[in-house]
């Protein structure tokens, strides 16, 4: 790839992915202050700050690979925020808020981007384009963050919603798939596909709801945007 392609990628990719992974990692400190659980608070996780959320790996290496090799599927993740969940008001419930509270921004994010959109026509033709591109990733990259924490798997955030709502018996159960709920992710985007491509057959199911499930996303806040 030509470097000032390169560079150009970079100047309109890292922005969305840094500000819609700090928001997202904020929300959920938040809302657990709000609701009685002052860790993330206290260690200084309740920020807007990037620095106190970027992970190398998950927030800078990953998302860069991945765009650099034109994957189909832009995802990454920061330093997870720790709360504690026993010292919520009301644990079952309050576990639901907090988890939803990453997602809910993410959507508010991309309805933000969306609005802003109508702005673009007042700036000069360059950098019009370059603030389109940013606006058009950060609306894509918000929910497909949104869309991809709520696949209802512990550790992530539908696996945190549904171990909230779910009657007590198979809530214990689901939470005790959490140390697993990784290696699971990755065998479900990654192993199954390649192992479907051996066999001749399209394994890649998972990647194709969420793919679904964002595309739905983008043009209902598209549409009630304005921007159709």
């Amino acid at each position: 790839m030509d470097p000032s392609t390169t560079i150009y990628l970079a100047t309109i990719w890292v922005l969305p992915v840094i500000i819609a992974i700090t928001f997202h990692e904020a929300a959920h400190g938040y809302v657990a202050h709000l609701l009685g659980d002052d860790t993330a608070w206290l260690l200084g996780r309740v920020s807007f700050n990037p620095l106190r959320h970027i992970d190398p790996v998950g927030t800078i290496l990953l998302p860069g690979m991945l765009l650099l090799v034109h994957s189909p599927f832009l995802f990454g993740y920061a330093k997870p925020v720790p709360v504690n969940f026993r010292a919520l008001r009301s644990p079952r419930r309050d576990m639901v808020l907090v988890a939803a509270a990453g997602p809910a921004m993410n959507i508010a994010l991309a309805v933000a981007a969306a609005l802003i959109f109508h702005a673009v026509g007042y700036l000069p033709e360059t950098g019009a384009r370059w603030l389109a591109a940013n606006l058009r990733n950060a609306l894509v990259f918000n929910v497909v963050l949104a869309v991809f924490n709520m696949f209802p798997l512990p550790p992530l955030d539908g696996g945190r919603i549904l171990v909230g709502i779910l009657p007590r018996p198979a809530a214990a159960a689901l939470s005790r798939v959490e140390p697993y709920g990784i290696l699971i992710l990755i065998g479900l985007l990654i192993v199954l596909p390649l192992l479907g491509a051996q066999l001749g057959l399209n394994l890649d199911i998972i990647s194709r709801a969420l793919a679904i499930a964002t595309s739905a996303i983008v043009k209902l806040v598209v549409y009630i945007t304005g921007n159709a």
